[in-house]
Order: structure tokens, then sequence, then C-alpha cells
């Protein structure tokens, strides 16, 4: 998402205020409709089950009353500012672009239907500890990072759109007087820091203990026979 665009005759457009990404009150009200609307749409596709408590809502007066209560309630979105700046949001996002919960190198053993994998404790300074969960379990917390379907974890809108992105980011910069991105902040980096900065995943810690570092001791000479 970007701070502006490109003005028709290929000036910059900056956006109005610094405050320019999610108006919240506009955002609660676009999520109320949405929601109501596929809350209908569930209920006449016969997708929308009301047991229990909820029986008395099979009725359609009954069905009607509710909506109409919903939509005249204000709806709250929690939107603010991150405490430690954007740069702290794209770390975290950048973590999900190519895994999905849980890395491989966390995955300690499965035994009697028990996984075990380890995590990072922040309420007692970061320690490393090792969880056990019945299959299950693992199973259920696992896949309610999958993405629903029809869902993506990232898209690109605008100038960040596939399609004409590198010609659009050209023309910006070219508008904004800035040059284009620096190569050496990637080329410089190893394919082990490559990788864990792509996929979390440090190649080189060893995979038996997962806190000692891995070292070469002899480099085997391949087999021509």
């Amino acid at each position: 998402m970007t701070g502006g665009g490109l003005a028709p005759d290929g000036r910059w457009q900056p956006s109005k205020g610094r405050r320019y990404l999610f108006p919240v009150a506009a955002l609660a009200a676009l999520f109320r409709g949405k929601f109501l609307a596929r809350l209908v749409d569930a209920r006449r596709r016969g997708r929308l089950h009301c047991p229990g408590a909820s029986a008395a809502l099979a009725d359609p007066a009954a069905w009607q009353q509710l909506l109409g209560s919903l939509r005249a309630k204000p709806w709250y979105v929690y939107a603010k500012a991150p405490f430690a700046g954007p740069k702290q949001v794209l770390n975290y996002l950048a973590r999900y672009t190519h895994r999905i919960a849980i890395s491989n190198d966390r995955l300690v053993g499965v035994e009697e239907d028990r996984v075990r994998f380890r995590y990072k404790d922040y309420a007692a300074g970061s320690v490393i500890k090792e969880l056990h969960l019945d299959a299950p379990e693992f199973l259920r917390r696992f896949l309610l990072h999958v993405v629903p379907r029809g869902f993506m974890r990232v898209r690109h809108y605008g100038l960040l759109a596939n399609r004409q992105r590198a010609d659009r980011l050209a023309r910006c910069r070219a508008a904004l007087g800035v040059d284009g991105p620096c190569p050496t902040a990637t080329t410089a980096l190893t394919p082990a820091e490559r990788i864990l900065q792509l996929t979390g995943i440090d190649i080189l810690r060893c995979p038996v203990c997962g806190d000692g570092p891995m070292r070469r001791i002899e480099r085997l000479a391949p087999d021509t026979s």
C-alpha cells in the first residue's frame, strides 16, 4: 500500500495527511456491511444453522429483528500505529510469506501420536522451550494459520501490481527524484543468511540439539565409481 500515486501528468501525488491508510470509522462500517451480507447469503444457501440457544432465529421474523439490531449497532475495528514503527511490522509479516505457522527445524519428533516442537517463551525472557501436544491438537493449531479458500497471504495492488510494477515504480522514482533499490543489500548476504532471512531457518544450527552451530570438519570427495 503506497502513500500516494502518479497523477495523470506523471507527477507524484502524495496522500492527504499522515494517517492515510485506514479511516477507522469507514473501515468499521464497511466490515459490518460485508459481514452481514455474507451472513445473509449463508442463510439463503442453507449453510447457516441455528442450534441450541439460537434455535429461535429459524423464525424469519426473529432473524430479521436480529439483522436490524446488528445494523443499528456501531461496529468497531482495532487499528493503531505499531509501537516500533513500520519496519517491525514488515519483518513480522515477511516471516509468513514463505511458510505457515511453524518451520520444519522447530519440529523435534513424533512419538505415540504426540508431537514435540520448540517455541520461544517471550514471557520468560525469550527462552527456547519444548512443548508436547497430541497430534489432533497440533493439527488443529496448525490449520488455524492456513488461509481460507479464496484468500491470499500477500496481494499487490495499484503501483505494486505485477503487470506494470517495474514501469510504474521507475516512473515514481523519477517523479520523486530518488534512485532505484540498492542491490548490495541482498548480494552482500551469504547463502545461509539469505535462507534465514527468507524462511527463518538457520541451516547452520545443529538439527539435533537445536542450539550449537554446525562446523565443517572435513570435505568429502564425490564418489565417481
